[in-house]
């Protein structure tokens, strides 16, 4: 009897994902047919090999979303809408020649951010988010502290005013939390991206959007409207943020919850590297993405895949496949061939990255430095995670603390 396609929703994602993507390839092999809200159909690549064949041929499995054999199916008010758009001017959904050049439009962009001025930012920020929390004696690391710090970081970075940042956080998280405050959180984002544009546009400056629109105008820009750039700006804020924030709370999680990374609580840095790169293959924040579409029939890890067909990428199931983790309880040290930041040419660009791993680890790097016996205030196995397929954070992370005075 052929097992049931898997729905991609329920608790086992918030709970125990790493069995629960054991079960499937087990049941189903390296392509799982799973549903979708509303009983849509698509596959979950959980294989290593067969996520780098899909991200590695984009011609094969495009990101064009228009290719979908589903959208005559898909409600006005579906759920997953924003995650898997239609008619998108953004770089996601952008393919050939004119997704490379988006790319590296922003790639430009981010790469002229001096790394020395972004650790700056990082470590103000950090600190300004400690001294309101370090005299207490006790916190919410995730809520009071990462879910705030990277869009802070990136705000400024983009050009933003200190004293719009706040608003960025909270519009942010809304957006990305999905609840009532969602669109209007969406709307407070494009409102002000569209006005920094403007800004931008009649006073240039040395930030990462006027780099953006002086390439979109150049002899070598290609002419991007404004709304694509405000589109990107978006996409690169979202996609900068949570995983960040995530990477943050995980890391912490793990220093605070695993013996081996217990040395670094006292000082030693070298762990925080190791934590960081253990949870990207452990513990990614970026579970799966939608994703791809096929453009025609073809096989994929024994499957027939029909043209149109929605593929998404199972990062963390790749991660873990025993094919490649052939001992999944060894330190992965250096090794940082995980699908993390994804692969191919719709991979996360490598100076976001960089941007996003100086974030990460000095937010941690701060809180161990300004909090140095910081430890769980509830037991670990109470610890809680978001109820989602797609991102994988704590909802808090409780600690408790030596009270020591503000900065």
């Amino acid at each position: 009897m052929t097992p049931a396609p898997v729905p991609l929703s329920g608790p086992r994602f918030q709970t125990e994902p790493a069995e629960l993507y054991r079960e499937m390839r087990r049941d189903h092999g390296a392509v799982t047919p799973v549903v979708l809200d509303g009983d849509i159909p698509a596959w979950l690549v959980l294989g290593y090999r067969e996520l780098h064949q899909v991200t590695g041929d984009p011609v094969l499995f495009s990101r064009d979303s228009e290719l979908w054999n589903q959208w005559d199916r898909i409600p006005d008010d579906w759920p997953l809408l924003p995650m898997i758009g239609r008619k998108q001017p953004s770089i996601l959904y952008t393919v050939g020649e004119r997704h490379r050049e988006r790319a590296a439009m922003i790639s430009d962009a981010l790469e002229a951010v001096d790394p020395f001025e972004l650790r700056s930012h990082a470590e103000r920020f950090a600190d300004e988010l400690i001294d309101a929390i370090c005299a207490k004696g006790e916190t919410d690391i995730v809520g009071d502290y990462a879910a705030l710090l990277p869009v802070r970081v990136l705000a400024t970075l983009y050009g933003f005013a200190e004293e719009q940042g706040p608003g960025l956080v909270t519009a942010l998280n809304d957006m990305i939390n999905g609840r009532e405050g969602a669109l209007a959180g969406q709307q407070h984002l494009a409102t002000s991206m569209a006005q920094l544009l403007a800004d931008r546009k009649a006073e240039p400056a040395d930030d990462v959007v006027s780099r953006m629109l002086a390439r979109a105008n150049s002899a070598e820009g290609s002419g991007f409207s404004d709304v694509e750039i405000a589109q990107d700006l978006m996409v690169m804020m979202a996609a900068g943020h949570q995983p960040t924030a995530d990477w943050i709370g995980n890391s912490l999680r793990l220093m605070l919850t695993d013996d081996r990374f217990a040395a670094s609580l006292f000082g030693g840095r070298h762990s925080v590297a190791e934590a960081m790169n253990e949870v990207l293959w452990e513990d990614t924040p970026t579970q799966n993405v939608a994703g791809r579409w096929a453009s025609r029939d073809t096989q994929l890890g024994g499957r027939r895949i029909r043209s149109g067909d929605l593929l998404l990428l199972g990062l963390q199931g790749a991660n873990s496949d025993p094919q490649v983790r052939t001992d999944g309880s060894a330190l992965t040290g250096g090794n940082n061939a995980h699908f993390s930041f994804g692969h191919g040419e719709h991979r996360c660009p490598f100076p976001a990255q960089e941007v996003a791993e100086v974030i990460a680890r000095t937010g941690i790097e701060v809180v161990l430095d300004r909090l140095p016996d910081i430890d769980l205030a509830v037991p670990a196995e109470s610890l809680t995670r978001r109820p989602s397929p797609w991102l994988r954070g704590l909802t808090e992370l409780p600690v408790r603390f030596t009270p020591v005075p503000a900065l």
